[in-house]
């Protein structure tokens, strides 16, 4: 509970008391006067209870940020990781490949000039 909420309340109580004593004793000016100091009490009231909502919504907002940036470090972690796993295994099969190509250079040497070969063929226009 905010001041504004205290002090309307409190306000709004003194107005009633005033109106009921302006009531009792015949004075429609204090009894004006109540109800002036009643509704202005009561705005005072409603704007602490809005203040104290507009906080409660801050902080909810303030949590919620904090648990996207959260979740987005692990998505983004994740993704790092995923892909230095990748990079490693193409890396490997990268070697594995340019071993087995050193081994067999002349299977490799008849697969690379069939390919260029077929890549020519494909690209041109005059099939």
């Amino acid at each position: 509970m905010n001041r504004d909420r205290f002090e309307g309340g409190v306000r709004d109580l003194r107005g009633r008391a005033k109106t009921a004593v302006g009531a009792v004793s015949g004075d429609p000016g204090r009894q004006f006067d109540g109800a002036i100091d009643q509704a202005a009490g009561a705005a005072q009231h409603a704007y602490g209870r809005a203040r104290d909502t507009a906080q409660v919504w801050r902080r909810d907002g303030e949590h919620l940020i904090d648990e996207a940036s959260a979740r987005g470090r692990a998505i983004a972690d994740e993704a790092a990781s995923r892909g230095r796993h990748y990079r490693d295994r193409a890396e490997h099969h990268g070697r594995h490949a340019a071993r087995r190509a050193d081994k067999n250079k002349g299977a490799t040497l008849a697969i690379v000039a069939a390919a260029a070969f077929g890549l020519g063929w494909l690209l041109s226009g005059d099939r």
